[in-house]
């Protein structure tokens, strides 16, 4: 069996032969490749190590040294939106035609037929807009504006779903991964009457649409947020990547009834430094696989995507491999 095959059963809980690595790009075994080159990447790119630099939306990003990725600096003087009621006339987004499609032509994305291709959107709905106007500013918007929230969310939601439009014209993935983390290792930033209300409905519309193209729609979130685990299914994520230990696992389980695929469950604040070892990771992820394997519709997945130290990273590769196939082994 493919390891494509293979991630697809585990998908649907039906009688996988092992458990491994999901997707990591330098390992083999991974059952899915990713693939991040597309037109707007190419032309909203900041490399590590590089500060102050404007995104195409002209919010300011830093990627220092050592970070796993980009992230907003938003000030009092630099933030893009000061004024929820004028982002009509501040936000101007990009015209998708003109984005340089025509280099994603001669890009070849690893066609390999026994991995999944999976193209991860980053910058997701709730994102968008602490990124535009601060944290302080959004959260005090989602409740105190929810209808001009609502508007300017809908208007990126427009934009971001004919942008996936062309990303699958022209990389044909079998994965969109989008990205948006709702909260912190607690609860949500909002209140899930005011995610309910400004950000559901349109995430509804978006992946509706992606997979009417008939492709899956994975959702990272390594946020606590069971308590919109339902309404994750009403959208129609295939899977959420990013489930921390920190929550209610079993209880999101039972609650969205073998309808939706849960990657994650490693507690990285335990290993992700450099004094781990194996033993230590080998522990993680038997404690995984014996707690949350058996409830189905489950497989161990660093939360975060990737370790900050690339031998965490390695290490939890093998201990995924090797213990993922000894339960595999002994179980399915």
């Amino acid at each position: 069996m493919s390891n494509k095959a293979n991630f697809l059963r585990l998908l649907r809980n039906d009688s996988p032969k092992w458990l491994g690595d999901p997707w990591a790009c330098n390992n083999p075994g991974a059952m899915c490749r990713a693939f991040t080159t597309d037109a707007v990447t190419l032309i909203t790119g900041i490399q590590p190590g590089q500060v102050g630099v404007k995104n195409m939306w002209g919010v300011t990003m830093d990627w220092p040294e050592g970070q796993a990725g980009a992230i907003p600096h938003v000030t009092e003087e630099n933030k893009v939106l000061k004024d929820i009621t004028k982002w009509r006339e501040v936000i101007h987004f990009p015209d998708i035609e003109e984005l340089p499609w025509h280099i994603t032509d001669h890009m070849d994305p690893p066609k390999d037929p026994n991995k999944l291709i999976m193209v991860p959107s980053f910058v997701g709905l709730f994102e968008f807009s602490h990124f535009l106007m601060g944290f302080e500013d959004a959260l005090c918007n989602y409740l105190e504006e929810p209808e001009e929230m609502s508007a300017l969310l809908g208007a990126y939601a427009e934009w971001k779903t004919k942008m996936l439009d062309k990303v699958i014209d022209h990389l044909h993935p079998d994965i969109i991964h989008m990205h948006d983390d709702w909260g912190n290792k607690h609860n949500l930033f909002i209140p899930p009457y005011a995610w309910r209300e400004v950000i559901k409905p349109h995430y509804v519309k978006m992946v509706q649409h992606l997979k009417s193209r008939g492709v899956l729609v994975q959702l990272h979130n390594d946020s606590v947020s069971s308590a919109v685990a339902e309404d994750i299914v009403d959208i129609g994520f295939d899977m959420w990547q990013g489930v921390l230990p920190q929550d209610d696992i079993p209880g999101i389980i039972e609650k969205t009834q073998g309808k939706l695929f849960l990657m994650g469950g490693i507690d990285m604040q335990k290993l992700d430094f450099p004094g781990t070892t194996q033993e230590m990771v080998d522990a993680e992820i038997q404690r995984c696989l014996d707690t949350y394997m058996p409830l189905g519709h489950y497989m161990p997945c660093i939360t975060s995507i990737f370790a900050m130290h690339p031998h965490v990273d390695a290490m939890l590769i093998d201990a995924m491999n090797r213990l993922g196939a000894e339960y595999a082994a002994k179980h399915f």
